[in-house]
């Protein structure tokens, strides 16, 4: 397996967000400055738009259209048509800095939050629904993959939203901050990376829960994979493939994947099996989790990753950095 240099382009500043639109012929990627880049997936061919002058934040495909949404410190939600880089819509939830925005998978609402306060709006910038303000401010939400809840987590617990109702389905407590929530591709998984520093992991159907301790710092890097059996966590040197078939990783001991610095990304490929994990010191690997060693492939880059995303072939791996270099890499065998 072999990684190679497809293109790169130079942002203005640190890559905060990128990802691919649905279709795999564009790649969005936002400087923390504020603009955001169009890049044409063949070649780079790159389109500016405006953005946010006070600074960007996050970046969200719809999961079927030309359509992006980002958000920035300038506390708007702004919808752009890819295809002709026009702004169409803008929206304001709470007057707050916008800091996550994700599609509900059918792509009927976009769910964003700022502060404490959450929304699910529509692709034309009027809000479907304003919840009431959370305890604590937002600091991470995802959407269950069968569409039907929002899990949005804040210091103190977890809530999950229903999607049509807009009421509260369930709560659950955790009485430290959350960095980081994902969902498994099969809905039975719901994960936390934590301060304190731990992964929680809830299984909202059977109201059971499990943890796991003892990482070198917070953990803010999760990845599954796409047959829901592996859990890739950050938070030290190592990145871990914890087990979560049958009873779950709880008890299990992880099969750890070296780094010699911490790592500050991971990303599963969709429908594929490798893992792209990256570190401090600038390197990117890649992992057969049914093989972990020897290395599938190892890059190094002049500055660290950002941000990893997959196209949706798995064909290119895009790399965001922190001297705002986007590289777009070619994955071959």
């Amino acid at each position: 397996m072999q990684l190679t240099k497809h293109w790169a382009a130079q942002l203005d500043d640190y890559v905060i967000d990128l990802g691919w639109s649905a279709d795999g012929t564009r790649l969005a990627a936002a400087a923390s400055s504020g603009p955001v880049s169009l890049f044409a997936a063949a070649d780079g061919a790159r389109t500016d738009l405006p953005g946010h002058d006070d600074g960007a934040n996050c970046l969200a495909w719809h999961p079927s259209q030309p359509l992006l949404a980002s958000g920035g410190q300038d506390a708007k939600v702004k919808f752009w048509d890819a295809t002709t880089g026009q702004h169409t819509a803008s929206a304001e939830v709470g007057g707050a800095w916008i800091e996550q925005l994700t599609w509900r998978p059918d792509g009927s609402t976009l769910a964003a939050a700022a502060g404490r306060h959450l929304a699910f709006l529509r692709a034309d910038g009027s809000t479907a629904h304003a919840f009431k303000p959370a305890p604590k401010t937002i600091s991470a939400i995802a959407w269950q993959p069968a569409g039907g809840c929002l899990a949005s987590a804040y210091f103190g617990g977890v809530c999950l939203w229903d999607a049509d109702d807009f009421i509260a389905q369930k709560e659950f407590a955790y009485a430290n901050g959350i960095h980081a929530l994902v969902w498994s591709p099969d809905n039975r998984w719901l994960v936390s990376g934590n301060q304190d520093p731990s992964v929680h992991l809830w299984l909202p159907e059977a109201n059971d829960e499990f943890h796991m301790s003892g990482y070198e710092g917070k953990v803010k890097e999760l990845s599954f994979d796409r047959d829901s059996h592996w859990l890739a966590t950050g938070g030290g040197k190592d990145a871990c493939l914890w087990d979560c078939t049958g009873a779950g990783p709880e008890g299990r001991e992880p099969i750890m994947l070296p780094h010699d610095d911490k790592v500050c990304a991971v990303a599963f490929q969709h429908a594929h099996g490798l893992l792209a994990t990256a570190s401090a010191d600038g390197v990117l690997q890649l992992w057969s989790p049914e093989r972990p060693q020897p290395l599938r492939a190892t890059v190094k880059m002049p500055a660290p990753a950002t941000k990893l995303a997959w196209s949706p072939d798995d064909r290119f791996l895009a790399v965001g950095s922190e001297k705002g270099v986007v590289y777009v890499l070619k994955c071959e065998s």
